[in-house]
């Protein structure tokens, strides 16, 4: 995408290579050692109908270009653009593509094959919308096959018209189904590019790391990957207990600001997207206000296609014996890059301005939350316990103990990504902040990089995704001793200047710090605790 420094060195070849998929041959490019496959169309869709095999062709397709991504409702504006750097691509409903990174077209090499489903909740996002998702030098690094990949969001993948005929029963799953028709397609095809369909690994980061978890609780997607990366998404969660009321009531409300009557509900498969997008921006708001909820777009759960997360519904006994590697980042949401409670940077703070902000955030439990940061956190400035993250990081605690704790399932490992920024004189790390280093990007990422760091972190962090992928076990040479969680115990690896392992070294601080993401843009309870508002730098 943009990972690459180009040089008179490099060689990009576009007679060459082209690769037999079960459709038809598609012609890529070769990069130096990588062969690169864009937009290769996994699937066809007709709107809320589950999708089937893609069209074939004759001749030679072209597969140099990326595919469309996914419309969105509304596009968000990052307010992390500069430390998160997002690259927007032309959108239609059209969208099921992947792409495709290998060392090898030949198709006895078997390598590894790691998929990386795009982060953006399930209502926007792309597989090219952050820099970091480029997947060429996770390929050259690991020696393995690395494919990302679009498909249906918001609206198109979940409103559930279920009521309206038979034709619509998984109309809320089509998000879904796309993605194991990835998976499928996978299956049938990544020989051709070299990859070893037997050993398949999915990741995700954010939305993406429920979108991985989704597919430990999709029978559909039974046999056609065998190891998951779950990153800062899906541990907590799931269903409201009147989702499907919801659901229905969402559609209703749609089809009424179509001005659809429910004889004539076919016609919602033909009206323009953006009048779609609107009706369905104006049913969100009306449900919000409703049901008092922050309703947004998601898999259904119907225990027929979709399970339902399993600290709700059950870990399916049928992907119990998928290893599992899950963890998150330090700072996530909750962080001092965007939310400012005091002028300069959190690392020139006095300790008495530090216990000032302590006191305020949290009243009399300071002292002791203060101790406990310092038994988690020794080497750390303890600015830095004002913005610890408490809500993916408890979640992931006691996910991967349910899991740990369920009979008969393969192991599961936990890790937290610590390393500090030294963008604004020091900034705790961030929601994403993990991704250049195990896509090994590091390097390209100008708030990642720290010279004499970030190359040795990258070699390791991307070392245990690749070391993951091809045995289930993230231990490697750069990375050993790492162990998986038990029912009790918690084990975590931190990636920082110098990893280690630390065994439940933060229990005693998550039991004391509050739930509430405090950092989270927009957060009520930070304006009225410090009457501040986050940064913002877009309107």
């Amino acid at each position: 995408m943009f990972m690459r420094k180009l040089t008179s060195q490099v060689v990009c070849t576009y007679d060459d290579p082209v690769v037999e998929t079960k459709q038809g041959k598609l012609r890529g490019l070769k990069i130096d050692s990588t062969y690169i496959f864009r937009g290769v169309k996994y699937a066809d869709a007709e709107r809320f109908h589950f999708p089937k095999s893609p069209a074939s062709w004759e001749g030679v397709k072209e597969a140099i270009t990326y595919g469309y991504c996914c419309p969105e409702i509304n596009t968000p504006v990052p307010h992390d653009a500069y430390n998160v750097p997002h690259f927007w691509f032309p959108q239609d409903e059209n969208c099921q593509y992947l792409n495709i990174w290998t060392q090898s077209i030949d198709k006895n090499a078997k390598k590894p094959v790691m998929i990386w489903m795009h982060g953006g909740g399930w209502f926007s996002g792309s597989s090219v919308e952050i820099y970091s998702y480029d997947g060429e030098n996770l390929s050259i690094f690991g020696d393995v096959v690395v494919v990302s990949l679009n498909h249906r969001l918001n609206v198109l993948g979940f409103l559930d018209l279920s009521a309206y005929g038979d034709e619509y029963k998984y109309s809320a799953n089509c998000g879904l189904a796309d993605l194991v028709a990835a998976l499928k397609w996978v299956n049938e095809n990544i020989a051709a590019f070299g990859g070893d369909p037997d050993n398949v690994t999915i990741m995700g980061q954010s939305g993406g790391g429920a979108k991985v978890l989704s597919m430990l609780q999709t029978p559909a997607a039974d046999g056609l990957f065998h190891r998951g990366i779950m990153q800062s998404g899906g541990p907590t969660g799931g269903a409201a207990k009147n989702e499907k009321e919801i659901a229905l009531r969402m559609a209703d409300l749609v089809l009424q600001f179509l001005d659809i009557t429910p004889d004539r509900v076919k016609e919602i498969e033909t009206v323009h997207y953006y009048d779609l997008a609107e009706a369905a921006a104006q049913a969100l708001y009306v449900i919000n206000e409703e049901y008092g909820t922050s309703y947004n777009w998601g898999p259904q759960t119907d225990m027929d296609y979709y399970y339902g997360h399993p600290l709700q519904t059950g870990f399916r006994k049928e992907s119990l014996h998928i290893p599992l590697l899950a963890g998150s980042v330090l700072g996530e949401f909750s962080n001092n890059f965007d939310v400012f409670l005091k002028e300069g940077s959190k690392n020139a703070w006095s300790d008495a301005e530090k216990k000032e902000l302590m006191d305020r955030w949290y009243g009399d439990k300071a002292d002791a939350i203060l101790e406990a940061f310092k038994e988690a956190y020794p080497k750390r400035n303890t600015a830095d316990a004002l913005y610890v993250d408490t809500r993916l990081r408890k979640g992931y605690l006691e996910f991967t103990k349910a899991r740990a704790a369920t009979e008969g399932a393969a192991p599961i490992y936990n890790w937290l990504f610590n390393l500090e920024s030294p963008w604004m004189n020091g900034v705790m790390p961030w929601h994403n902040a993990e991704e250049p280093y195990m896509f090994h990007n590091a390097e390209y990422i100008e708030t990642a990089y720290i010279p004499g760091v970030s190359e040795r972190l990258q070699d390791q962090m991307a070392g245990a995704w690749v070391a993951f992928a091809k045995t289930g076990n993230p231990n490697h040479d750069l990375i050993p001793n790492w162990p998986a969680v038990t029912p009790d115990s918690v084990p975590t690896m931190m990636f920082d200047e110098e990893c280690e392992v630390g065994i439940d070294h933060d229990k005693k601080l998550m039991e004391l710090l509050p739930d509430a993401p405090k950092g989270f843009p927009g957060s009520k309870l930070m304006k009225a605790i410090f009457g501040v508002k986050p940064y913002k730098p877009y309107k």
